[in-house]
Formats: C-alpha cells, sequence, structure tokens
C-alpha cells in the first residue's frame, strides 16, 4: 500500500430486502472501485442488514464509496469506522490433510496456539475454525499451509466501534452485579 492509500472500514446499516447487495456491489464495480472484503448479516432488528467493507484507496476514493452509497435509497447510514476505536473479526474454515500420528499432533498444537478450534475430523483431514483480526487469520493459514490445505472459506471482515468510554463505573449498572 502507498502512503496516500489506506485502509477503509465502512459499515453500512442498509434495509434488509432483495437486491440491496447486488445493488451495492454493482454500483461500486461500475465505478472501478475494488471491494477488498465485504460481509453482509441480519442486524438485532430484522428489518435491517449490516454491510461491512473494506476498501483501500486514497481519502479521494473513500469519499466517493462514501457519497455513492448515500445516494442508494436502501441505505439507511454509512459510518468509516477505520477512524475510530473498532473491533474487527474474521473468521476462516480450513480443511486441512492430516493423516494420523505426527503431523496431526503439530496440527492441533498450531490450533491451540492461535486458539482455533477443531470443528470436524476426517481419517485423513481435520476442518479448523480461526477466528480473529485479519492478520492473525492470515498468520494461521500461513503456518498450516505446508500441511495441505485442502480448502479454505473465509467470512470476510465484520466490525464494530468499541462502547464509549465511562468517566464513572457507578454508571455501569453490570458494574456493581460482577
Amino acid at each position: 500500500m502507498s502512503e496516500s492509500s489506506k485502509r477503509h472500514v465502512l459499515s453500512a446499516l442498509v434495509q434488509n430486502v432483495p437486491g440491496v447487495l447486488a445493488h451495492i456491489s454493482g454500483m461500486l464495480a461500475s465505478r472501478g472501485y475494488n471491494i477488498h472484503s465485504l460481509a453482509v448479516g441480519e442486524t438485532e432488528n430484522p428489518l435491517l442488514s449490516r454491510m461491512t467493507f473494506v476498501i483501500v484507496g486514497d481519502d479521494r476514493i473513500h469519499q466517493q464509496v462514501n457519497k455513492q452509497l448515500q445516494k442508494i435509497v436502501t441505505v439507511v447510514e454509512v459510518q468509516d469506522i477505520s477512524s475510530k476505536d473498532y473491533v474487527e473479526r474474521d473468521l476462516a474454515l480450513i480443511k486441512v490433510r492430516a493423516p494420523s500420528g505426527g503431523p496431526r499432533s503439530e496440527i492441533r498444537e498450531l490450533v491451540d496456539i492461535f486458539r482455533g478450534r477443531i470443528v470436524d475430523v476426517g481419517p485423513d483431514e481435520i476442518m479448523v475454525e480461526i477466528s480473529g483480526r485479519e492478520n492473525k487469520v492470515k498468520a494461521f493459514i500461513d503456518r498450516i499451509a505446508p500441511f495441505g490445505i485442502t480448502e479454505l472459506a473465509r467470512t470476510g471482515r465484520i466490525a464494530m466501534v468499541r462502547s464509549a468510554e465511562m468517566t464513572e463505573v457507578e454508571e455501569c449498572p453490570i458494574a456493581e452485579t460482577a
């Protein structure tokens, strides 16, 4: 990434109706913007979905993408959360060759080190679930690759802005009961 190119994480609240994803991704593609990562899911309100985009580009591209998203009728709100304090996660399921014996033990050790979970075991393969920041997931994939990845699926980034800091603990009812 050049100095002028930055990674922007955008969170868009959209109406949960058919065609929204196609409309938004089509608009971005038609203008030549590349989506580095995209995750979509229903929110606590079943009428709304949250789309989390990661785009890479300079501030001008980010502003253009933001303006274009704001124009879409089904988009309720767009936030650039990159400049805020936020939590970001990526999830991967990785099927890796794991014959019985030494290799299987080494894979288990790697899974433990990276705080992953083995979610399926076959005679010659293991399926691992790993979640965390993008760089953690990538590092795990790099370490497990020599064993032979047979299949890999990733969610793309999801992110939320952290809660505002509270000035006093007494303001938090949970803190009183904990």
